[in-house]
């Protein structure tokens, strides 16, 4: 679904910059200053305990809309059973969309629903929702009792997930489902020609003409959503360069795309694509469509998250074993072998929320460990909950758990597209443009610093700070 990790965040924010423009976000200004929605309707706020941490009053209906898109929405059907075992009294009214900016934003000023699934390629721009206080802070359900009574809230995250959520120093969306990132392939087919899964560029490069040789292409993408190969590009960055780098990057430190290392890397992804190691016509291939041709075989590996087998359940066939390794390391790397993995898929609470103890506390159950597990099970994706898949039987989401272990402790991140909304746009431009050949790696790296500077140098800009 990041910190890009908002995949899907399925499709990213494609229409994000141009929020601020529409009618809507003058509604949004309405709410400017208001840290806290839960104190709205004090008429739906009922007695606090241990196991009600945020007072959920019977009576009350909490309205959640859940983005439907490549994780489904049979998980979120299920959590509200997990939630009424406790309040059974508290309807839950549940709706699912593609459309989350079109459908929820112009109700955020006034009677906006409880809890928001913020994903899609209509997403609503976090960075603009924080800045006019539309969204609030959810640091009191980190402090909340898990709802398996073990510890906090926090103490059951996964890694990254709450840096991942944070911003302006504090938690305003709670990012679920937890993606790793890499190169998928089909084991099978690899078995078969006896090749060996790359570890490194110069691996990739030695069995890409015995992969052409067999009349497959070796590497396949989508072309559509810029956002998709900015993955690949920010793997290879902070492999080459270093976690400062990107750091750097996300703080529009001058000169930050010129550190030592990531023209070098980036020429590597300039090599695929000048050396036609590219399925032909992927430029104009979306997401699914890249997708399926590379569980038609026409292609050897592709780079995207752990969402890849739900999304495409219905087409994958019987015999592909869908298997997930690393990004491959540039040579001489300054952080060998980091792994991109962190939480995703943004659920947020509206300043405005008529029950916002409700939406807090139907995000407490989801954070359960039957919440989390079935999740997994569901969408064959780790929920950013530790542990939830442990008691998943299923190849491809091992072949995650197995990177996972492996990971150095800094987990790739990046956050300059969550900041800057016309950095994140430019910045999946240039992506398309460095795939289709259109730029090279020098030209890529030379605009990206100058669609830094362009934002460092707006004063009409609010500018974020990454710390760590």
């Amino acid at each position: 679904m990041s910190n890009e990790l908002n995949r899907r965040t399925v499709l990213r924010r494609a229409a994000a910059a141009g929020l601020l423009a529409t009618p809507a976000a003058g509604l949004l200004s309405a709410c400017a200053g208001s840290d806290s929605g839960s104190d709205n309707k004090d008429s739906n706020t009922g007695t606090k305990s241990a196991d009600n941490p945020f007072g959920v009053k019977d009576g009350t209906t909490v309205k959640v809309v859940v983005f439907d898109g490549g994780l489904g929405t049979e998980y979120a059907k299920k959590d509200i059973t997990i939630f009424n075992a406790k309040h059974a009294n508290v309807t839950v009214n549940q709706s699912a969309t593609q459309k989350i900016k079109t459908q929820e934003q112009p109700k955020m000023a006034t009677t906006p629903s409880d809890l928001i699934n913020n994903a899609g390629a209509d997403q609503m721009d976090p960075s603009t929702l924080i800045n006019e206080g539309a969204i609030q802070p959810l640091d009191d359900l980190l402090d909340a009792p898990a709802w398996d009574g073990n510890g906090k809230v926090r103490d059951t995250l996964l890694p990254g997930t709450i840096n991942d959520g944070t911003f302006q120093g504090k938690l305003y969306a709670l990012k679920y489902a937890y993606t790793v990132y890499g190169m998928w392939y089909d084991a099978a087919l690899f078995e078969k020609n006896g090749w060996t899964a790359p570890k490194t560029w110069a691996d990739f490069f030695t069995l890409a003409p015995k992969i052409k040789a067999a009349g497959i292409a070796p590497f396949v993408y989508d072309g559509v959503h810029g956002y998709y190969p900015r993955w690949h590009i920010m793997q290879t960055v902070w492999n080459a360069a270093g976690k400062q780098a990107v750091v750097d990057i996300d703080n529009l430190k001058p000169d930050a795309w010129k550190a030592p290392g990531i023209l070098e890397g980036l020429q590597n992804i300039e090599k695929l694509v000048k050396d036609q190691l590219i399925l032909a016509g992927s430029q104009g291939l979306n997401h699914t469509q890249s997708q399926q041709a590379h569980l038609d075989r026409k292609a050897a590996f592709i780079q995207l998250g752990t969402w890849y087998k739900n999304e495409m359940a219905k087409t994958l066939p019987p015999d592909f074993k869908l298997t997930l390794s690393n990004y491959w390391d540039v040579a001489s790397p300054k952080a060998p072998g980091a792994v991109f993995a962190g939480a995703g898929e943004d659920w947020v609470v509206p300043a405005k929320a008529e029950n916002a103890a409700g939406a807090k506390e139907y995000l407490r159950a989801m954070l359960s460990t039957e919440g989390a597990g079935t999740f997994a099970s569901l969408t064959k994706s780790l929920s950013s909950v530790k542990g939830s898949g442990d008691k998943v039987d299923d190849p491809a989401l091992a072949s995650a758990n197995t990177l996972m272990k492996s990971a150095p402790a800094e987990l790739i991140s990046f956050k300059f597209a969550d900041f800057y909304a016309d950095y994140d746009k430019e910045s999946g431009n240039l992506a398309e443009d460095l795939m289709a050949g259109r730029t090279d790696a020098a030209g890529f790296v030379s605009k990206m610093q100058a669609a830094a500077d362009k934002i460092a140098k707006d004063s009409n800009i609010k500018k974020q700070t990454r710390t760590n």
